[in-house]
């Protein structure tokens, strides 16, 4: 979906809004990350092409420190656009449960 932010600026604004849980999560910084996450976070998404389990694979860290991956039934589109140089930005939406 393109949207203008204001009509007469020519600027366009790509809007993709993908909800995925994060895989494992349990393996990484679980215990020692868990009380310092918010709703709302930024999550920093980085493509790992060379990860010998899934080529599409998109890390997934948090202030610096991976905590996961997004799942490899979901990371096709997201690989493909950050392939492609697209922009691309996550956040935490929800936090389902405690360790």
């Amino acid at each position: 979906m393109l949207l203008s932010p204001s009509p007469g600026l020519g600027q366009s604004i790509l809007v993709w809004v993908q909800s995925s849980t994060l895989a494992g999560f349990q393996y990484y910084a679980r215990e020692t990350l868990w009380d310092t996450l918010a709703v709302g976070d930024r999550v920093e998404l980085d493509r790992d092409p060379d990860n010998r389990h899934d080529g599409r694979a998109i890390r997934v860290s948090y202030r610096g420190q991976m905590i996961g991956f997004l799942p490899r039934a979901g990371n096709d589109a997201v690989a493909a656009a950050m392939d492609r140089g697209a922009p691309l930005e996550g956040r935490i939406g929800a936090l389902a449960t405690a360790p």
